[in-house]
């Protein structure tokens, strides 16, 4: 390692000014994929890559990349990058910062003038958060091949606009066939989104692995009745078989040697009434761990114990599978790599796993890949409060710099 840095200051800058793309009225930021704000943030981050040298390319998902053809320009590029779309009321870190930090890296490069010996591309993938298309991770996934072209420009989002026409409108359905450009390697720079970095005091996470996702939608019929009249004995409870499962999934959740995490994030009761019993409950469980022997046993679990409680509160439940993806474990080699270069930087690391979903797992399914975690205070995502102090900042992007340079 030289004395080589990024521009902190720089860095810092590019995502507060993306950060201030697409607020409403209210101050909260909305980067939906493919409206009008994606454009203003799109069009910001492709002038930021052609003021770093970038040649700036589109496919036809609308995942956008800065292509720096240095060394042999005909070898496989190493690929930074993450995505640039937000949740509702977000932050301004998740995903921006693996883009704007990729930027960063190529234009210290080149201000250096330090010459790669294969290219560089820098992507933005499209829909990473699936808040108005399903499903998440979209443009990774179809960049990876997990996805058919077709089939995801004709999804409807959830104000039943057409990711294609969409696309289209904004000026960013792109010629090139996804995957065009074939990584050597895949490095993604991510704020943890969790309290574990922060919590032990380690400045990096070294992520070695990345959990598997069971999204199912349950469905529970029983009978609706007088709440006052009807006898406790006597009920066929949809809403108190909701309940139970709930608390069976935490309590699974909970054992030490199963790894995994539990969620109930929806649910609704019909007919919704203080007065009436429950005769219908909808609700999704995620189910996550970095095992998938694991998971398909507390698939197997869930599926087990919804059998018997319909038995036991005399209920109809049915279940439909919303997603599911398989646990991913990164390149051992980029892994070890992420972890030497934090050790010559003077910053603690640890290994992690990545409880979310990743661009880097669609990634992973094409070519060697690893990500870089830096602290995020107090564990918060999702959340206009989501915060990475700026030496943290500048200690990933230094990391991933590092990185690459001891790759091409």
């Amino acid at each position: 390692m030289t004395g080589l840095r990024i521009d902190s200051a720089r860095l810092q800058g590019r995502l507060e000014t993306l950060g201030g793309i697409g607020r409403d009225a209210t101050g909260r930021l909305a980067r939906l994929a493919a409206t009008d704000a994606d454009r203003a943030g799109r069009d910001q981050v492709a002038s930021w890559m052609r003021e770093a040298g970038l040649e700036v390319l589109v496919d036809r998902v609308g995942n956008l990349f800065g292509l720096w053809r240095t060394g042999d320009a005909g070898a496989p590029p190493l690929m930074l990058g993450s995505h640039i779309d937000t949740v509702i009321d977000a932050g301004i870190y998740d995903g921006c910062l693996g883009v704007l930090a990729g930027i960063e890296v190529v234009h210290t490069l080149r201000e250096a003038n330090v010459r790669p010996a294969r290219p560089i591309a820098v992507g933005a993938f499209t829909n990473e958060e699936g808040v108005r298309f399903a499903p998440d991770m979209m443009g990774s996934l179809v960049y990876a091949g997990g996805l058919g072209v077709a089939e995801v420009l004709a999804t409807k989002g959830t104000d039943g606009a057409t990711l294609g026409a969409e696309l289209a409108r904004i000026g960013y359905a792109g010629p090139h066939e996804p995957g065009f450009l074939r990584p050597f390697a895949y490095l993604e720079l991510h704020i943890e989104q969790g309290p574990i970095l922060e919590r032990e005091g380690f400045a990096i996470g070294a992520v070695e692995n990345l959990q598997g996702i069971s999204w199912q939608r349950v469905t529970i019929a029983g009978v609706a009745n007088h709440a006052g009249t009807t006898p406790m004995a006597l009920r066929h409870d949809a809403g108190l078989a909701a309940a139970r499962v709930v608390a069976f999934v935490r309590d699974r959740a909970l054992c030490p040697d199963f790894r995994t995490v539990a969620t109930v994030g929806c649910m609704e009761f019909r007919p919704n009434a203080i007065n009436v019993i429950p005769s219908r409950a909808v609700f999704t469980v995620d189910l996550r761990s970095p095992d998938e022997t694991v998971l398909r046993a507390e698939e197997e679990a869930l599926a087990r114990y919804l059998g018997e409680l319909a038995e036991v509160e005399g209920v109809a439940i049915s279940t439909e599978r919303l997603a599911r993806t398989e646990p991913v474990t990164f390149d051992p080699a980029l892994v070890a790599a992420i972890e030497a270069v934090a050790g010559k930087l003077g910053l603690g690391s640890r290994r992690v796993t990545s409880g979310a979903g990743q661009d880097a797992q669609m990634l992973a399914r094409i070519c060697p890949a690893a990500m870089i975690f830096v602290p995020s205070v107090g564990g918060i995502s999702h959340n206009p409060r989501e915060f990475t102090r700026p030496a943290d900042l500048a200690a990933g992007a230094n990391v991933l710099l590092g990185v690459v340079r001891a790759l091409v």
